[in-house]
């Protein structure tokens, strides 16, 4: 009896086809594969946030209250990605640090 509990490869035709879980065998392995969708999703709500702003901004006619929300949301939108990013640079560089990683990038 086999000790997997999931199919990792199936042979058909003469060709082996791998599975998704293929080399996970950690939860930091699976975060190592989430970063680059999270870090593209953040990319995008920013853009978004940026874009909500900057509609607010336009059409407040200026009218102050208005105007100091969009600018809130321009804001918000720009300091979260920015520590999101720093987030991510700060845990390169501990784990480079510690030699617990593959490097800084």
């Amino acid at each position: 009896m086999s000790t997997r509990l999931l199919a990792q490869n199936i042979g058909v035709g003469g060709v082996q086809i791998k599975g998704p879980l293929e080399g996970i065998s950690t939860i930091g392995d699976v975060i190592n594969i989430l970063i680059p969708f999270v870090m593209s999703l953040a990319g995008v709500m920013l853009f978004l946030v940026l874009i909500w702003g900057g509609y607010d901004v336009m059409m407040s006619q200026g009218t102050p209250e208005k105007m100091k929300s969009g600018r809130a949301k321009i804001t918000a939108g720009v300091v979260g990605f920015i520590l999101l990013v720093l987030s991510y640079f700060f845990t390169k560089l501990l784990s480079y640090i510690f030699n617990i990683g593959q490097g800084i990038l």
